[in-house]
């Protein structure tokens, strides 16, 4: 066994999910919204001007969070948008699966985006990178939007 979990990855700073600015600010708007109470519905104007996220490129972001059942809308006066189901039931995992695709460093060990890499030439990399890969996920999955508000 190598050292603790943290201690063997130490000298590996490069390996990251690296996040989109599209993933990005749709966990923005999500935080925002999780913190609005369940029967309020939240303008774009409101969730751009407290979040700091271009208009245009929100709607966007919200139109897809619609779509994917994580956002519901409303027209008109007193419209917008809300939370679909409660904080507690969305993790952070999700959003960025959704969002930015594969938690993994490489998608030669992904579980869910799959394809082939050169890394896997080497099987001890792919156990490392498989290692890395469940402990970013576990993190994830483990945190729920409601563990952010």
């Amino acid at each position: 066994m190598l050292y603790n979990q943290y201690d063997r990855f130490s000298h590996i700073r490069s390996i990251q999910v690296k996040l989109t600015n599209r993933c990005e600010y749709a966990l923005l708007a999500l935080a925002y919204l999780g913190r609005c109470s369940s029967d309020e519905y939240a303008t774009v104007e409101k969730i751009s001007a407290s979040q700091g996220i271009p208009p245009k490129f929100l709607e966007q972001i919200l139109l897809s969070l619609k779509r994917a059942q994580y956002l519901q809308s409303a027209k008109g006066q007193g419209g917008g948008y809300r939370l679909a189901k409660p904080a507690s039931e969305i993790s952070i995992a999700e959003i960025i699966r959704f969002m930015n695709g594969a938690l993994a460093p490489t998608d030669s060990v992904s579980q869910y985006f799959y394809n082939r890499t050169p890394i896997e030439r080497e099987k001890i990399l792919v156990t490392l990178f498989r290692e890395i890969r469940d402990m970013i996920a576990e993190k994830l999955e483990s945190t729920m939007l409601s563990d952010i508000l």
